[in-house]
C-alpha cells in the first residue's frame, strides 16, 4: 500500500505537472493547450499528462485525433491543498515567497468563498472572472463577468465606481487575480480578490454557471 501512495506523489513531483494539474481542474483540455498554457512542448506535456494519467491523477478521452485531458475527481483538489498548507507551514522559502509577493500586491485579506457567496446572494459585489475566455466558459461563478488580466485596463473605466469588486483566477496562487487587484486598485476601485479560484469552490459544491456569459464590457 505504501508503494501505491509513493507512486502517486511520485507522478506529482515535478513542478511542471503540478501546473498541468491546476490548468485540468479549469476544465478539459486538449494536450496542446495545456502545453501553450504551461510554456513547455507539446511533447513533454504529453509525457506528463502520462505520468499523471498512470497514478490516477487525471483521466482522458479522444476526440477526434486529440486527447482531452480533466481531473480524475475532487480529491485531487484536496490533496494539492493539503500539500499547499503543508508547505507554507513548513517550509520557511514558501513562506517567505507568499509573504513578499502578498505584501506587495494585495494588502487587504483575501476575500472567503463563505463571504463572497453571501455577498452574490445580496447582489452585493461584482465579480470579476480574469482568466481566459475559453476557462471562463467551462465554467464560473454565477453572474461572474469575464475580464481577462490584458484587457483590465482598456475596460476598467466601464465598471461601476461605487461597486465592490472581487477577482478570481486559477487557484490560491494564481498571480492573475494579485494582478488585476493592484490594476483596479490603481485605477480608484474598491477591490479584493477571492482567497482560492475557480477549482475550488466548484468543489466546495458551489453553484457554478458555464458558457460564454457576461462580458466585462
Amino acid at each position: 500500500m505504501f508503494a501505491q501512495f509513493a507512486a502517486v506523489a511520485k507522478a506529482m513531483a515535478h513542478e511542471h505537472r503540478l501546473e498541468l494539474l491546476e490548468l485540468v481542474a479549469q476544465g478539459e483540455r486538449s494536450v496542446e493547450n495545456l502545453a501553450e498554457r504551461s510554456g513547455i512542448t507539446i511533447a513533454n506535456a504529453s509525457q506528463h499528462l502520462q505520468h499523471l494519467r498512470r497514478a490516477g491523477l487525471v483521466a482522458a478521452r479522444r476526440q477526434g485525433k486529440f486527447a482531452l485531458y480533466r481531473l480524475a475527481d475532487d480529491s485531487v483538489l484536496a490533496m494539492l491543498a493539503a500539500m499547499r498548507k503543508v508547505a507554507e507551514r513548513n517550509i520557511g522559502e514558501v513562506d517567505r515567497i507568499l509573504r513578499a509577493y502578498s505584501d506587495a500586491s494585495d494588502n487587504l485579506s483575501p476575500m472567503s468563498r463563505a463571504e463572497l457567496m453571501g455577498k452574490l446572494e445580496k447582489g452585493a459585489v461584482t465579480v470579476l472572472d480574469v482568466r481566459p475566455e475559453d476557462e471562463y466558459a467551462a465554467g464560473h461563478l454565477p453572474g461572474a463577468r469575464n475580464l481577462p488580466l490584458d484587457q483590465i485596463s482598456r475596460e476598467a473605466p466601464k465598471l461601476g465606481r461605487d461597486d465592490e469588486i472581487v477577482a478570481y483566477c486559477r487557484g490560491p496562487y494564481c498571480i492573475l487575480s494579485f494582478e488585476a487587484v493592484a490594476e483596479l486598485r490603481k485605477a480608484g476601485f474598491n477591490a479584493r480578490r477571492m482567497e482560492d479560484g475557480f477549482p475550488e469552490w466548484k468543489a466546495a459544491g458551489l453553484p457554478v454557471e458555464k458558457g460564454a456569459g457576461s462580458r466585462a464590457s
